[in-house]
C-alpha cells in the first residue's frame, strides 16, 4: 500500500513529519534510486527501496517516553554550540527518539519523546489544543486583576494569545509563583507574556504535557509511557493509532534487558529460620552439582551416614528371602 513519503519517513523514526517534508524538498530522499523532491510523492514501504541521505529506511517499533528535562539542556538531538542535548539523556532507550515540541534551554520539566511521527504531529498540531501546565516564578506582585489579563489573552507581536488557566500560588516578597495551563505552543510564549505584562519570568518548569507528568523522575531521568497514559492520549487526541504494552515499545534487545529476573543476586533465604532443615552443600552455583554428587562418597568415607545395614536384619528383601 502506497503512502506519502513524509509519513513513511516519520514512522521510521528518522524525524517528525514536518522535518521529513524538509528532507524531501531538500532532495535528500531517494525511492528506488531516484531522487524525489515532490511532497505529494508516494511509495510502498514494503516493496520500494527508500533512502534518506543514502541510508535505507528500516521500520522501528514505536517508542513513547517522558523525560524530566533538566535546566541548561537543549531540546534537540544535536547542538552546534556543543551544549548538552536531550539525546544524551535517552541513549539507553535503544531507539532514535526525538522531542515532541521543545522546552527552552533554561526551562525544566516534562518532555515527551518518540519515534512515531504521527504521534508527534497529532500532539503538536495547532487545532489539537493539547494542554501543557507550567509552574513559574515572576518578578513582581501579581494580583487577580493582573492574572485576568493572562487568562483572557496577552497581545504579543505574533498576535493575541489564547485564553489560559492561571492560578496564583503564593507570594514571596516582591515575587509571585503561578501555575498556568496553555493550549497552544508558541515559541517562548510564557516568557514573552511575562515581559509584555511587566512580570518577567525568573523560573519556569513544565509539570505536565497531555496529562503526562514526570512525577517520581529525577532531572535527567526518563520512563516509558504506560498503556493507560497512551490510551488516555489516544481517546483525547486520536494518537497513537495503536497501543502496545510498555515492554513492546522497546526494541528486542532493550525488552530482553528489561525482562524481570527472579531474585538474581539476592541472598538465599535461610530456611532454618522457619524450623526447617537447612540445606547444605549448596553454597554456590558453580560447585553445587559437584558437592551433591560428592555427598554419598563423603559420607561413606567419613562414616557420617551411620553404620551400614547388615544383611538379614530388617530390610524387606531380606525378610522375604528368609521365608
Amino acid at each position: 500500500m502506497e503512502e506519502r513519503l513524509q509519513k513513511i519517513i516519520a514512522r521510521s523514526g528518522v524525524s517528525s513529519r514536518r522535518a521529513a517534508e524538509e528532507l524531501v524538498t531538500a532532495g535528500r530522499v531517494r525511492v528506488n534510486g531516484r531522487v524525489v523532491t515532490e511532497l505529494g510523492a508516494k511509495a510502498d514501504p514494503r516493496r520500494d527501496k527508500i533512502e534518506v541521505d543514502g541510508k535505507r529506511l528500516t521500520a522501528e517499533s514505536p517508542v513513547y517516553l517522558v523525560l524530566h528535562k533538566p535546566r541548561n539542556v537543549v531540546s534537540t538531538l544535536h547542538d552546534p554550540e556543543g551544549r548538552p542535548t536531550v539525546a544524551d539523556l535517552v541513549r539507553s532507550a535503544g531507539a532514535r527518539v526525538y522531542p515532541v515540541g521543545r522546552l527552552d534551554f533554561a526551562t525544566s520539566g516534562v518532555l515527551l519523546m518518540t519515534n512515531d511521527g504521527e504521534f508527534s504531529n497529532g500532539l503538536l498540531h495547532p487545532r489539537g489544543g493539547v494542554p501543557k501546565t507550567y509552574v513559574l516564578k515572576v518578578r513582581g506582585v501579581m494580583d487577580e486583576g493582573d492574572a485576568d489579563v493572562w487568562r483572557t489573552g496577552v497581545e504579543l507581536e505574533d498576535g493575541k494569545t489564547l485564553p489560559a488557566d492561571v492560578r496564583i500560588l503564593r507570594h514571596e516578597g516582591d515575587k509571585t509563583w503561578l501555575e498556568i495551563t496553555l493550549r497552544e505552543g508558541r515559541n517562548q510564549q510564557i516568557r514573552r507574556m511575562g515581559e509584555a505584562t511587566g512580570f518577567p519570568v525568573m523560573r519556569l518548569a513544565r509539570l505536565s504535557f497531555a496529562g503526562v507528568t514526570s512525577e517520581g523522575l529525577l532531572p535527567g531521568k526518563w520512563r516509558l509511557l504506560t498503556v493507560d497514559e497512551l490510551l488516555a492520549i489516544r481517546k483525547e487526541f486520536g494518537v497513537p493509532k495503536r497501543v502496545r504494552p510498555a515492554v513492546d515499545q522497546m526494541p528486542a534487545q532493550r525488552a530482553k534487558q528489561q525482562k524481570p529476573r527472579a531474585h538474581v543476586g539476592a541472598a538465599p533465604r535461610d530456611r532454618g529460620e522457619r524450623g526447617e532443615r537447612p540445606r547444605t552443600g549448596h553454597t554456590s552455583r558453580e560447585g553445587g552439582r559437584e558437592e551433591r554428587r560428592a555427598r554419598p562418597a563423603d559420607r561413606r568415607e567419613r562414616g557420617t551416614s551411620g553404620p551400614p545395614r547388615e544383611r538379614g536384619t530388617g530390610g524387606p528383601r531380606e525378610r522375604k528371602r528368609s521365608t
